[in-house]
């Protein structure tokens, strides 16, 4: 088939990589000067400015079977206008409520999912009443476009507070989320087809650093059968929802068993990286079968997985040299905080797994260094 994907960034380039094998064929829509190095060679690029129609961008892409995306951050008009001439998948309503925090969690409070208490706010005196509704320490974060630490603020005094208050004039709409007293960070992976045909990933347990996911472990340690049943059930109320086409991501915190959404991706994800190379059909691949209407492969590693993600530095020869290390380099130039790679890694057993991701964890983020 031939597929489109929205966005040139290194999720794009990994779903590609993956769909070559499977006899795919791909263009790619990229934003006015949105990097493309990660694609490139990988099939066309074109850039969504220079057409006027979605017809005439139908025709430019070369007539794809199907349209997807690997950001959420993208023209749900543009995609909607697609829609008209082939499947787009994910829905553009999907993406839509997505690519802002407010309607996102709004969405899951409607569908009678647990989130941590929230507020929408436009001005200094919405922030207040918000902040002071939640109590300290308050998480503010923009509702479009903050990720990996970026446009999010927390607030621990009235200081902090009136000093954010000024700065509001100039910010787009925020939430206000109150704290959270959760005792890990979770992430489901799962997948579903046009039939209807689902599979989900094992739960992972992600550690972040400033904001930006550092590693994943697979299977997350003492999931009970009552949490695991959480998981799926709000993982199966959102498909439902939607009729959802393609791989969903569910960022979750844990409370002694208890799951609370965090957020949600349209799109593969970084914390499922890890199935690239666990002896399973990777996110990239269950993708893309899902959304040519193929069946979901096999979601079940063949032993304990992990990722680290490389932020802002490449990994040095010898820390490659071990048989349980696999790197993915994104082809991108190196510059603080950002992804520009990650390793995978596998074990017979989880303490063996866990000491080989503190050991890479500390040869590439010596204490004290920066991101």
């Amino acid at each position: 088939m031939r597929i489109a994907i929205v966005g040139c960034g290194q999720l794009a380039r990994m779903l590609a990589l993956a769909g070559w094998e499977m006899g795919h064929h791909f263009t790619f829509l990229a934003d006015p000067g949105e990097g493309t190095r990660c694609v490139e060679g990988l099939g066309p690029v074109l850039y969504s400015d220079q057409y006027q129609s979605g017809e005439a961008l139908f025709e430019a892409l070369g007539r794809p079977d199907v349209v997807t995306v690997e950001k959420e951050h993208v023209d749900v008009a543009l995609l909607e206008s697609l829609s008209t001439y082939c499947q787009v998948a994910p829905s553009a309503d999907a993406i839509r409520i997505c690519q802002h925090r407010g309607r996102e969690k709004t969405l899951l409070q409607s569908l009678d999912i647990a989130t941590a208490p929230f507020h929408v706010v436009t001005d200094a005196a919405s922030l207040s009443e918000a902040v002071n509704t939640v109590g300290y320490p308050a998480f503010v974060k923009s509702c479009e476009q903050g990720y990996d630490g970026q446009n999010q603020w927390v607030l621990q005094n009235t200081d902090e507070l009136a000093a954010l208050a000024l700065e509001m004039p100039t910010l787009p709409p925020l939430v206000v989320e109150g704290a959270i007293r959760f005792d890990r960070e979770l992430s489901l992976i799962v997948a579903r087809s046009v039939s209807g045909d689902t599979a989900m990933y094992p739960l992972a347990e992600n550690r972040h650093r400033e904001g930006i996911l550092l590693t994943s472990e697979v299977p997350a340690a003492n999931i009970s059968q009552q949490t695991q049943q959480q998981a799926t059930d709000i993982a199966n109320r959102l498909l439902d929802h939607w009729s959802y086409v393609g791989v969903l991501s569910i960022e979750l915190f844990d409370e002694a068993g208890v799951l609370r959404v965090n957020e949600l991706a349209p799109r593969v994800h970084n914390s499922g990286h890890w199935s690239q190379d666990a002896g399973v059909t990777s996110q990239f691949s269950n993708h893309l079968r899902a959304i040519t209407d193929t069946h979901p492969g096999s979601t079940i590693p063949a032993g304990y997985a992990g990722m680290i993600n490389l932020l802002g530095r490449g990994a040095d020869a010898a820390l490659l040299q071990a048989s349980d290390t696999a790197l993915h380099w994104y082809d991108k130039s190196i510059r603080g905080r950002r992804k520009v790679g990650h390793i995978n890694l596998q074990s017979p057993e989880r303490e063996q797994l866990q000491q080989r991701l503190s050991a890479l964890e500390a040869a590439l983020y010596p204490e004290g260094a920066p991101l």
